[in-house]
């Protein structure tokens, strides 16, 4: 059973970093690190922590894979590549990155889309026992963030058809729904896109979704599927980016699970820019895994979605993880705490293993 474990990993930003820092998935985090050291753009958006093949020698067989746009700011910032006005650009900027994901697969034979459960049992089985590193391949399920690419609810069936397999309505606030630091509910737009992606059985991600849009997408969405992909206790640093025990235990409910993010801001509130990373150690992601379990009484709601260079980089993740390889380590603290073998796998992927097999046609 061991040797056939994987990390899913719920939320990476890999197209978005090509599209603002011309970073390639394929090259590893190292190789990136060598070629930035003098690039402006590492000051702000932080050192590399990512690439494919950091990622297959860290058995991380899965990514959630962003579309990522985010509403034009009035001031200069690190997401200006993936900038929009109108829903028009929104869509377009999506567009453009679900380009690179079709280059990516078309590509290298160890990138595959992950849209159907036959998608998913090819990219399984190159991770049974006995099978080279060499023959790995690691699946991306595309994940929109921030549904402002959607033109109109009924035009998501072209994101469906173009492969998309979850939407998370917000990420700041957008025409569909409250989000990150814009309190509000889901707009009448969210509420006729939320029928429509029940209809096509997509996993509907919670993740910067506004406090009441939270509960009222709980309250409205006719579907089973639901994850909030990168989201932290907000027990560990209170603000509305993360979730509170009573959402926590709303999401556990309708049997969702969330996604931690070792990103230091978002697990320590004495924590802050510019501090050494040694302030935060590994053992405050296993705290924060811990905390959900707790809450929700077992291990079937908690996994990674680790958001590595997600607009922060290697300085600002715990002290112990040095690349997306690393999450691997998360097992090995688990364990060190007692978990027992199953709870350590569905906790490193099995949990949103299950949500992806129920979502897939």
């Amino acid at each position: 059973m061991l040797s056939s474990m994987i990390v899913v990993d719920a939320h990476q930003d890999i197209a978005y970093n090509y599209r603002a820092f011309n970073r390639d998935y394929r090259q590893s985090a190292y190789f990136k690190r060598e070629h930035e050291i003098d690039l402006p753009h590492v000051a702000n958006s932080g050192i590399a922590t990512m690439g494919l093949p950091d990622a297959l020698i860290g058995r991380i067989g899965l990514v959630f894979a962003t579309l990522f746009v985010a509403p034009r700011r009035k001031q200069p910032g690190i997401y200006d590549a993936v900038t929009y006005t109108t829903p028009q650009e929104a869509y377009q900027q999506a567009l453009y990155q679900w380009d690179y994901y079709q280059r990516l697969a078309d590509e290298d034979a160890q990138v595959r889309l992950v849209t159907s459960q036959a998608d998913l049992d090819v990219v399984l089985a190159t991770w049974q026992d006995g099978q080279p590193i060499e023959a790995a391949c690691q699946g991306l399920v595309l994940l929109m963030e921030g549904a402002d690419p959607i033109l109109e609810p009924k035009q998501f069936e072209e994101w469906y058809e173009r492969g998309v397999r979850v939407v998370g309505l917000a990420w700041e606030q957008t025409r569909y729904s409250g989000g990150t630091h814009y309190p509000g509910g889901l707009t009448a737009l969210g509420r006729e896109l939320l029928n429509g992606l029940a209809d096509f059985k997509v996993i509907l991600d919670l993740s910067h979704m506004a406090e009441e849009a939270f509960f009222e997408a709980l309250d409205r969405f006719q579907g089973d599927n639901i994850i909030a992909s990168h989201s932290n206790p907000r027990r560990f640093v209170d603000t509305d980016r993360h979730l509170s025990d009573v959402m926590i235990r709303r999401l556990a409910e309708r049997d969702g699970v969330m996604g931690i993010v070792p990103y230091n801001l978002f697990l320590s509130p004495d924590w802050h820019s510019g501090d050494p990373k040694s302030k935060v150690g590994l053992g405050r992601v296993l705290d924060a895994i811990d905390y959900v379990c707790q809450v929700t009484g077992r291990a079937s709601h908690v996994g990674i979605g680790s958001d590595f260079d997600g607009g922060f980089g290697v300085e600002s993740i715990p002290d112990g993880l040095d690349t997306v390889a690393d999450l691997w380590t998360i097992g090995d603290g688990l364990r060190a705490r007692g978990y027992a073998e199953n709870d350590i796998s569905a906790i490193l992927g099995g949990n949103m293993l299950r949500k992806l097999r129920q979502a897939l046609p």
